[in-house]
């Protein structure tokens, strides 16, 4: 058993929004080709957003009967472009109609996985963006909110905690911001996020910051190849 994290899929197999505009070829394909060849049944996999381009479950079904069908048990934080997202029942209500059995959201909540219990939420862009405004400020703060009930939650279990993010827990010069501090606060042992497309530095896949391992996921990044955590 072994946990796997890749972000920011970007499927579109039941909408018109083809990747490979921005150089990304087949990607689901080439997603499924590392996924089966590294990922058991018993495995995990983390997805810290931006999973579908769909927007409502209607739309994405056909992506997540493609995810369902790959091996491992996936575990799904929200991402700026999930506009699908809904409710954890109303998700847990959409899978078990469709016969889902491997999707998990995310939200409020945390699940244990092979001796570590993994909490979250998406997060969301540094307070010093440019363009950082009073309802980004709304947004950040209950994104915080979000992330400390699920470490709550998770810490609860008296095991190491790995972290999901959606946007990275940094300033825009990459220095560890509130939700690092959070993150910090709780113990947390591991952080995986995605969000960045571009112009990142290779060091940010695999970086210790203050004793806590970070790991960029977004899947353009890794090579469309799920990374082992842990």
């Amino acid at each position: 058993m072994a946990i796997f994290a890749i972000s920011d899929l970007h499927l579109s197999l039941g909408t018109n929004k083809p990747m490979d505009i921005f150089g990304w070829g087949d990607h689901t394909g080439i997603i499924r080709k590392n996924w089966t060849r590294k990922i058991r049944n018993d495995d995990y996999v983390l997805i810290p957003g931006d999973i579908s381009w769909g927007i409502n479950l209607d739309e994405t079904d056909p992506d997540f009967a493609f995810l369902d069908a790959l091996p491992g048990i996936k575990i799904m934080t929200k991402g700026n472009h999930d506009y699908w997202w809904s409710t954890r029942q109303k998700f847990e209500r959409y899978c078990e109609e469709r016969g889902y059995k491997s999707l998990r959201m995310l939200h409020n909540n945390m699940y244990e996985a092979d001796g570590y219990v993994i909490c979250g939420s998406r997060g969301w862009k540094p307070t010093d963006d440019d363009d950082f405004s009073e309802e980004d400020g709304k947004i950040y703060r209950r994104e915080l909110e979000r992330v400390r009930i699920s470490l709550k939650e998770g810490n609860k279990a008296g095991k190491k905690i790995i972290a999901m993010l959606h946007y990275p827990p940094f300033d825009t010069k990459h220095k560890p911001n509130d939700f690092s501090f959070l993150l910090k606060e709780f113990g947390v042992s591991i952080c995986v996020y995605g969000h960045i497309h571009s112009k990142a530095n290779d060091l940010w896949k695999n970086e210790i910051i203050d004793n806590m391992r970070y790991h960029l996921v977004s899947c353009n990044i890794i090579g469309f190849d799920p990374v082992r955590i842990a």
